[in-house]
């Protein structure tokens, strides 16, 4: 017999390792080329990984909840069929074999078909460690998804740990941080603007999509990455702006394409769909990458000015604050807006430049 061992392949976006969600074969199935393994959260989305080959499972590696290294042995096979191609550590690379073709797969297994199907992964977990009864709980989430929230309303109370291990969400948000604070060097400029002109009819996300469009036309140094390793800037034509998501699993940023180009309807609709991707946790790994400026909107909870970290290579975000009367007569209407930059990239009167645009385009009654 030879034993042929697949390993956990590379993911993209230089990802190191990814938490095993869910295993969809057990050790003895005989699996087909393509025929979905395991499902592993990287950062913030779960990916499914095929199989490369057919053949029958020996081993498994790795338990539910554990954190796996890309290039890690995931999959011993225990079988070899004479018209494999050669096992590949990239998704997509494997060639299916012909015989493998020309007979259906076998059946997944149901698990529990309907309910696994309308929980999120990390409820999934949760409810697991607290001993909540999937079944008895309902879900708060479109179309009645269990989120984490639910979970953790429908366990009983109990003592608090001291620590227990970030997952997920969590941990990708702790690690980024990190990094980030290790870093950026970061400086951060405010103003208020006063939008009493239209604060009662506009969306004041959508207002402030445009005001980053139009100060990032104006002043385009603060729509770049920066390599902090060969001291190099690259300037970005379009404006890819991440849109920092508050939720109870952590802090996710899926990003609206080029932003600076769409219509007011359209940046809502972008809006109103990436976050409902969020919430029911199906939002993709593309749909997470590649913002070339961020947008916290935390005054819609609280706060007025913030100083916000930089995620590189990105160099800059805005921060809006909670809108406020002056006066407490609501004669006037002033949103707060922080804008925190990287300054090995970013000089401080380019950060003041861009602010006072994005301030004269807020303060339009149009």
């Amino acid at each position: 017999m030879v034993m042929r061992t697949f390993s956990l392949p590379d993911l993209g976006e230089g990802l190191r390792q990814a938490e095993i969600v869910s295993w969809h074969v057990a050790e003895g199935d005989h699996v087909v080329a393509d025929q979905p393994l395991v499902s592993v959260e990287t950062e913030k989305a779960v990916v499914e990984v095929p199989a490369p080959r057919s053949g029958t499972i020996e081993t498994l590696h790795g338990a539910v909840g554990d954190i796996i290294k890309i290039g890690a042995p995931l999959v011993d096979f225990a079988e070899a069929s004479r018209d494999e191609g050669a096992i590949v550590g990239e998704l997509g690379s494997a060639k299916r074999p012909r015989a493998a073709a020309k007979r259906p797969a076998p059946a997944r297994p149901a698990r529990s078909a309907a309910l696994r199907a309308r929980v999120i992964p990390s409820a999934r977990r949760r409810a697991g460690e607290l001993g909540v009864d999937l079944a008895k709980v309902r879900g708060s989430g479109p179309e009645g998804v269990i989120t984490l929230g639910d979970i953790e309303a429908a366990a009983e109370p109990r003592p608090r740990e001291s620590y227990a291990p970030l997952r997920g969400p969590r941990r990708a948000m702790a690690e980024a941080m990190a990094g980030a604070g290790r870093e950026v060097v970061p400086a951060t400029v405010t103003d208020v603007a006063d939008v009493g002109a239209w604060i009662g009819d506009g969306d004041v996300t959508v207002r402030l999509v445009r005001a980053i469009a139009k100060a990032a036309s104006a002043e385009p140094s603060l729509n770049a990455w920066f390599d902090g390793n060969s001291l190099a800037r690259r300037l970005h034509g379009q404006l890819d702006l991440g849109i920092a998501t508050d939720t109870v699993d952590g802090l996710f940023v899926p990003v609206l394409r080029d932003a600076g180009r769409a219509s007011p309807e359209a940046i809502r609709a972008g809006i109103d769909r990436l976050r409902a991707a969020v919430t029911d946790r199906t939002i993709s790994r593309e749909d997470l990458t590649g913002a070339t400026f961020t947008l916290s909107n935390f005054g819609m909870i609280g706060g007025r000015h913030a100083s916000l970290v930089v995620m590189p290579p990105q160099v800059a975000i805005v921060g809006a604050g909670r809108i406020f009367a002056p006066d407490g007569r609501g004669k006037a209407w002033l949103l707060p807006l922080s804008v925190s930059f990287d300054h090995r990239a970013v000089t401080g009167g380019e950060a003041a430049r861009f602010l006072a645009r994005a301030l004269e385009d807020l303060e339009l009654c149009e």
